[in-house]
């Protein structure tokens, strides 16, 4: 069989097959599902302070390239430092006030990094000036659409591209599948993306399958990233 019918093949894997070679690899479906994360609904998320927000972006960007358990530890620590991310404040803070944080040794001294927490209040002030909140705009947007709010963190806010944004999506409860090594390992295996990861025609060819799957599924798109990653790579029990 020729390298191009075997990627036909694969593409059209039925979603129940997935399903099940990850239930296999992972002991049965009870373990399977127990590992499956819940987005919020629509209206939990509103509920979810901008400032939760500003923090959450912060912390994931904090986390790139760093230690995660690291930046946990030191987290309180980040909360005290930047008056609990209360977006007025980070609106106000003067330039020489950021510096100066940044090289307070109770957080983790990264100017750079420090200095996207103004930038991304400034984005989700923005937002909530036009929706009423940060949240109110995360949880109207549509679903069938992710990839339009990954492109929206990236171009407004600052170090939210790649995975950062979405990773930060999952953790708040938005419903969103993860570009991970091993989605995306299998979406070129599976003939679905052939180009850069992040290009436009990619994205939307990964979010053309997760809207299949979804609608074979009934499952949220979290969690049917997180079935495709457990079918294959190096995460066996």
């Amino acid at each position: 069989m020729s390298s191009d019918k075997r990627v036909n093949v694969m593409a059209r894997e039925k979603f129940s097959q997935i399903y099940a070679r990850a239930a296999e690899r992972k002991g049965g479906e009870g373990v399977l599902e127990s590992m499956l994360a819940t987005p919020l609904s629509a209206d939990q998320l509103k509920q979810i302070g901008d400032d939760r927000w500003l923090a959450a972006f912060t912390q994931k960007v904090f986390q790139s390239g760093i230690s995660w358990q690291v930046v946990r530890n030191k987290w309180p620590n980040f909360e005290d430092v930047f008056f609990g991310f209360d977006i007025e404040k980070m609106l106000l803070m003067p330039t020489e006030m950021w510096e100066r944080k940044a090289t307070d040794p109770a957080i983790i001294r990264h100017l750079a990094k420090v200095m996207t927490i103004p930038d991304n209040a400034q984005m989700i002030h923005e937002a909530a000036l036009e929706h009423g909140s940060f949240s109110a705009m995360v949880a109207d947007w549509p679903q069938d659409d992710i990839t339009g709010l990954w492109r929206y963190l990236k171009k407004h806010g600052k170090r939210l591209g790649g995975n950062t944004g979405p990773y930060t999506l999952r953790i708040m409860g938005k419903d969103t599948f993860i570009l991970s090594g091993d989605v995306e390992a299998y979406l070129r295996q599976s003939g679905i993306i052939d180009g850069g990861r992040d290009t436009q025609k990619s994205l939307a060819a990964a979010q053309s399958a997760f809207r299949d799957w979804q609608q074979e599924s009934g499952r949220p798109q979290c969690q049917i990233s997180q079935i495709i990653a457990f079918s294959g790579g190096d995460n066996r029990v």
